[in-house]
């Protein structure tokens, strides 16, 4: 069966009068008697008539709609980003379209294509693990689309960019565990290509180094897709070592569960052979056991401020004395201590 949408002159020809009447009735125009607008927002309503968007907005040159790329979904802190552009972007009347690259270079370039096609007004996107070329990025910019980055981005100079403090984050977990008197610390790092890695792997390095620590590159392993398998692979890998690690910090808090249960399978405890930092704070690190110290990222007020950077961009883009400089928000981290990386308390005990 084939249903058509209901049309404004649907509603004229049923009731005799013509389109541009009912179009004055339904937007309630003062020149339009009583008798009529209830006539016709009578017979909407029965027939149950939605107004054209795309034809609206077309005419109105905007769709008051975003587009959102994420890598992915199942991700902790990529869900509560959702919920901070979302909770900005309803509140100033923007709709959301949420599309995830699912890690692949190949679905973002795909993704960017459908939300332009699409007509949103702006983007915001966190580039995945496979992006390593940015053609695609600085085409949608050269059209006139703002984007706005959060999280992972590359050092892009046209488009403004929400991110956390990845490098002081990393540095203070590191420096917890030495307080906790941890000597041979191991690092199990994310994807080399994402700048928050990097960064990560910075402030590893150099909270070893200002404690006169050894940077030893054995004790470094890199996990291109940072999962709960690769981080149970690099922890069995550093833990077939001769003199194995007496602590781990990894990049993400998945490759720290799988660091944790490999320690555990090979008959070690938590912390007292092996301590354990993660990074990003998901909500299934506080019920492991023992609980895992991680360090939190501010995911919900990261994807508000980025949809309040976009949508600022969006509705100032079409003034004339309007030039937009890029802005980069650094958001703080905070240790969040747990018992995966206690060493002290035990000893006290």
């Amino acid at each position: 069966m084939k249903f058509n949408q209901v049309t404004i002159k649907d509603i004229a020809r049923e009731l005799g009068i013509s389109p541009s009447t009912v179009s004055r009735a339904l937007k309630d125009h003062p020149d339009i008697s009583v008798s009529t607008k209830k006539a016709v927002n009578e017979l909407a309503d029965k027939l149950n008539y939605q107004p054209n968007i795309v034809a609206l907005n077309l005419r109105q040159k905007k769709t008051n709609t975003i587009g959102v790329i994420i890598p992915e979904i199942v991700h902790f802190f990529f869900s509560t980003v959702i919920s901070g552009i979302e909770d900005v972007a309803y509140t100033a009347g923007y709709n959301v379209i949420l599309a995830q690259s699912n890690e692949s270079y190949q679905r973002e370039i795909t993704d960017m294509k459908a939300l332009f096609n699409s007509r949103v007004d702006g983007m915001l996107l966190s580039i995945s693990r496979e992006t390593t070329n940015f053609d695609h990025i600085e085409s949608i910019i050269s059209k006139g689309v703002p984007i706005v980055f959060y999280d992972r981005m590359y050092n892009s100079p046209n488009s403004s960019k929400v991110i956390v403090d990845d490098y002081a984050g990393a540095k203070e977990a590191v420096n917890h565990l030495i307080e906790q008197g941890c000597k041979k610390i191991a690092h199990i790092n994310g994807s080399p290509n994402l700048i928050i890695s990097i960064d990560r792997f910075r402030g590893y390095t150099e909270a070893l180094q200002e404690n006169k620590l050894e940077v030893d590159e054995e004790l470094i392993v890199n996990c291109q897709s940072g999962t709960f398998e690769e981080g149970k692979r690099a922890a069995n890998k550093l833990l077939s070592q001769k003199n194995i690690p007496d602590a781990i910090f990894a990049g993400n808090d998945p490759m720290a569960m799988g660091a944790m249960m490999a320690i555990k399978e090979k008959g070690l405890k938590i912390p007292q052979d092996v301590a354990i930092v993660g990074f990003s704070n998901w909500f299934f690190g506080e019920l492991m056991d023992p609980s895992l110290t991680t360090v939190d990222q501010p995911g919900f007020e990261m994807g508000q401020e980025a949809a309040r950077l976009l949508i600022r961009q969006i509705e100032m883009k079409d003034k004339e004395d309007f030039d937009p400089q890029p802005e980069t928000k650094i958001l703080k981290t905070r240790l969040v201590i747990r018992n995966s990386s206690l060493k002290k308390d035990i000893k006290k005990k």
